[in-house]
């Protein structure tokens, strides 16, 4: 391909400046950016002390708590009798009934007593003189002594020698803290303990399986009540873990949300008019009500929701009072926006027609912005479902303060992890109806 000449080079460059002498900002605008975006992580790296925060991180204490979340521990304390009797004390949440055969703890006629951690080769043989230890089969004495437990010399790295006591560790099938007068056990297992039924109720012990099979049957459990009766009254009272309570704060907290965006819509939608410049011909008048939209949106939800439960205490009210609130803010502002980009023909015919001011936003506007206004108060009703939960745990009830409380027992993270799956099912379905619905008012989503 030959040359262009001097005189054609210069026709081209005079007829398309921009591509032959573009900017100093277009030629190295993109590396500028990275490289201040680049100084900038430098920058927070050191500012917020990132790389101590996560060298100084307890992971260990994470990892504990991520298992908590997809297993269970049972955790007795095996206290020493005077009478040299070992007996196992069990947590106010039980994971057993009363003198139920538990094939991982056995007492021995001796008195003494034999908790398995991950087969025969890993087990405690526990009486009040001394505990036998035994890591991949081979057995190391602990004695136990009125000064505290000490273990031998030769113990491996599963056991270690803390001050006047010994701990035991077998990996995810638990430990053992033993002392002078106790063992403290922690035997965990895969799964959710008593998830159906409580130790307390009568279908205790029946799984999944079992409790179809129940339902189907005709031999009644409880004389007088039909099986599916009893399994769903069973299941909702389970004390451990509260599953009719856990529902009724989720249907709170749907309910907030519902009824907080609800109300929002149906505030904004009137003022956005006043806010909208060419519905509402009066500048003052539109920029105090823009200003209004901007005040009640700028104050975050969660501040809202710890003003209105200073005043109307713990409940449903405050969240609902702050979704409310910030959201007509929000979607006042999005709705006169849309307002103000509605096509003014139809506007024009309806007034050249003699049409009332409230008649030409009714068939003339309206008609133009109501999917948007719907869509828009779809997405933000998705989107609560999820802040609901969050402005739950300042005291606006709801499974978020449900949450916050289970949380703040440091013990109950596999009840954490079911109600954070209740919450991403729920916002799951939502999101999918949402769009469903969105779908339909304004047509499906290009791909």
């Amino acid at each position: 391909m030959s040359a262009i000449s001097a005189a054609e080079r210069t026709r081209l460059e005079t007829k398309f400046p921009e591509v032959f002498k573009r900017s100093l900002f277009k030629q190295y605008g993109l590396m500028v950016g990275i490289a201040l975006t680049l100084a900038y992580l430098v920058f927070c790296w050191f500012f917020f002390n990132v790389g101590p925060a996560f060298s100084n991180g307890k992971w260990d204490r994470a990892a504990i708590y991520v298992q908590d979340w997809y297993s269970w521990r049972a955790q007795p304390r095996l206290r020493f009798g005077e009478d040299g009797v070992v007996a196992a004390q069990w947590s106010s949440r039980g994971q057993y009934k009363d003198n139920a055969t538990i094939d991982w703890l056995t007492p021995r006629d001796d008195g003494s007593m034999t908790a398995v951690f991950d087969g025969e080769g890993n087990r405690l043989d526990i009486s009040t003189t001394q505990v036998d230890v035994y890591v991949d089969g081979t057995a190391y004495p602990v004695a136990i002594t009125a000064e505290g437990a000490f273990a031998p010399d030769n113990a491996p790295a599963e056991i270690v020698q803390d001050r006047d006591k010994v701990w035991v560790y077998y990996g995810f099938a638990g430990q053992a803290e033993i002392r002078d007068n106790q063992v403290a056990v922690q035997r965990r297992f895969f799964g959710w303990a008593n998830f159906l039924y409580d130790p307390r109720s009568p279908l205790w012990g029946n799984d999944l399986f079992s409790t179809i099979g129940l339902a189907f049957s005709n031999d009644e459990v409880v004389e007088g009540k039909a099986n599916i009766q009893l399994i769903w009254e069973q299941w909702l009272g389970n004390q451990a873990w509260q599953h009719g309570d856990i529902l009724v704060k989720l249907f709170q907290t749907l309910v907030m949300a519902f009824v907080g965006t609800l109300l929002a819509t149906l505030f904004a939608f009137p003022l956005a008019f006043f806010a909208a410049r060419n519905i509402t011909q009066n500048r003052p008048m539109n920029w105090a009500m823009k200003r209004f939209f901007d005040f009640i949106r700028s104050v975050d939800m969660l501040i809202w929701a710890l003003f209105f439960t200073r005043g109307f205490g713990p409940g449903p009210i405050p969240g609902i009072a702050a979704i409310f609130f910030t959201d007509t803010g929000a979607l006042g502002k999005v709705y006169a926006e849309a307002l103000e980009n509605v096509d003014d023909k139809q506007r024009e015919g309806m007034k050249s027609v003699g049409a009332s001011p409230m008649a030409v936003n009714r068939f003339g506007v309206v008609p133009q912005v109501l999917p948007v206004f719907v869509s828009q108060s779809l997405y933000f009703w998705e989107s609560n479902t999820r802040s609901a939960t969050v402005i739950g745990a300042v005291g606006a009830g709801g499974i978020g303060l449900k949450l916050l409380e289970t949380m703040g027992t440091n013990s109950d993270w596999d009840k954490v992890a079911y109600m954070v799956l209740l919450i991403l099912f729920v916002v799951f379905l939502f999101d999918n109806l949402s769009n469903a619905i969105r779908s339909r008012l304004i047509g499906p989503a290009a791909h």
